[in-house]
């Protein structure tokens, strides 16, 4: 249980930051709601967003999971696999900057945004200093650097902040005020431009605070090492769209498949602001994935190892139903993070929570073929998901709209899951706690259905009565899998054998 405590103790410092950084970007979203002009704008965000978290996985190739794979390999030095790895994501993005410039006025005008094309050209030049940052951040986390791997992301989220309130809250206010002093540089008429501006900033600033791990660590690039890098990675990069797609999709596609393009990102924003509410549940799970995934490639070597995992996909599913109760339960305080204009949409928010719980899963049994090196199968997986998200969206969408979008994207999640467990079974079986996660998923049902169809007035009333709810959720934990006298200082998650 040595393992689970050290995972635990990571988790917690990866989520401390990842929450504390995922809450203070969240704040954005009701920034943004009550700032921007319309819910176009918005919209027009949550597409762009969409394509450079499609640009990044392309551009990163998997070569952060491969880095964490043949780091841990005897074979070769760490030196060799960090500047091995670092060497071809900085040449490949430097390559995807150039020839993405000399054709911006062309891919601008294919993506609908011929009269903005600085817009994209800024997102270019982001997602290429994210797939070339994401090796050094790969390293902090092999060497254990929790603390400085969430310092370094804090700054990048407190500094992309700054600059979106300094362009949009506080330069209109200038403006008013003594236009002379600022005319120089802001544009009042720019509005959702400033958004990318911001983010490039911010880009600039993480770049230079992790410049030690670019100039500092010997370099000692390795050819040979290289080839079986891309020959593990690259079926991740298969992998790896797929899986973007699922998740992207629907915002990617959503304005294109309506010939009103006003109406479209009008619906698209509704829609993108009020998944951002479920955004709890994917900090959690981004939070375990940080620590989890140099975890499964550390532990494999130990004689316990599939005990340790099925422990933690056990209290990953538990957590996982208590943020979802968490978030639906209270969802009439958080309704107020975004403006009235986007409250029709919420309806979605417990269909996009229960998909990042599927994905969480998704993801604690993809360790199957990581371990064994079948991560074709991986590509595979989430070919066939994005092969129903692209069918479900195109066939659906433009009759019901996002309602579609978020119920397509449930049902791609779940068969993945069903499939990757399936299979995972046969070539790396695993004894899963399934009774256990049947009854957290019986009892989650049942406090849900109490808790959102009882008829319970006024507000307060109904919250202190959902409140009891959750506690009767938490009783169950703390009494079945997790007692009190774990939670004391060097007992956590640790059992008697």
């Amino acid at each position: 249980m040595t393992g689970i405590k050290s995972l635990a103790k990571d988790t917690a410092i990866y989520g401390l930051s990842s929450i504390v950084g995922k809450f203070l970007n969240w704040l954005l979203v009701p920034f943004y709601s009550y700032t921007l002009k319309e819910t176009g704008d918005y919209g027009m965000v949550t597409e762009l967003y969409g394509w450079t978290a499609l640009a990044l996985v392309i551009l990163t190739y998997g070569m952060e999971t491969g880095f964490f794979r043949f780091i841990n390999n005897d074979k070769y030095k760490s030196t060799q696999v960090y500047s091995t790895s670092l060497s071809m994501l900085g040449l490949t993005s430097l390559l995807f900057v150039a020839v993405s410039l000399i054709f911006l006025p062309q891919i601008s005008a294919g993506m609908g945004y011929e009269k903005h094309p600085e817009f994209i050209g800024m997102l270019i030049v982001v997602v290429a200093a994210d797939a070339f940052c994401s090796i050094p951040f790969a390293y902090l986390r092999y060497k254990n650097k929790a603390l400085r791997f969430a310092s370094i992301k804090l700054l990048m989220i407190l500094t992309n902040i700054f600059f979106n309130l300094f362009f949009i809250w506080l330069c209109p206010k200038i403006y008013r005020w003594n236009p002379a002093l600022i005319d120089w540089f802001y544009k009042p008429d720019y509005g959702v431009g400033y958004v990318f501006v911001s983010n490039l900033f911010s880009t600039g600033i993480t770049l230079l605070a992790l410049l030690p791990y670019f100039v500092k660590v010997k370099f000692d690039f390795n050819p040979v090492l290289l080839r079986k890098m891309l020959g593990y990675s690259l079926p991740l990069l298969l992998l790896g769209i797929a899986g973007i797609m699922n998740q992207t999709f629907d915002k990617i596609i959503f304005t294109h498949l309506f010939e009103d393009q006003q109406y479209a990102r009008a619906q698209l924003g509704i829609y993108g602001a009020c998944y951002k509410i479920a955004v709890v549940m994917m900090m959690f799970t981004q939070a375990f994935r940080y620590a989890y995934e140099p975890y499964i490639f550390a532990k494999h070597r130990d004689d316990d190892n599939r005990r340790a995992y099925a422990e933690a996909m056990k209290y990953y599913i538990i957590f996982a139903f208590l943020i979802f109760l968490g978030i639906m339960f209270y969802l009439d305080i958080f309704k107020y993070i975004i403006s009235s204009d986007y409250h029709e949409g919420l309806k979605v928010v417990p269909i996009v929570l229960m998909c990042y719980l599927f994905q969480g899963v998704f993801f604690n049994l993809s360790l199957w073929y990581k371990l064994t090196d079948r991560t074709q199968w991986g590509a595979y997986i989430s070919m066939f998901g994005a092969f129903i998200t692209v069918l479900g969206n195109i066939l659906f969408v433009p009759r019901y709209g996002y309602m579609a979008a978020a119920w397509v994207s449930f049902v791609c999640f779940f068969l993945m899951m069903v499939i990757s467990w399936w299979l995972g079974q046969k070539y790396y079986p695993i004894c899963y706690d399934l009774k256990s996660a049947g009854k957290y998923l019986l009892l989650t049902a049942g406090l849900y259905a109490l808790g959102m169809l009882l008829p319970v007035e006024p507000l307060w009333l109904k919250l202190l009565f959902r409140t009891a709810l959750l506690l009767i959720f938490l009783l169950v934990l703390t009494k079945k899998d997790l007692p009190l006298n774990q939670l004391l200082p060097g007992k956590l998650l640790h059992k008697k054998d």
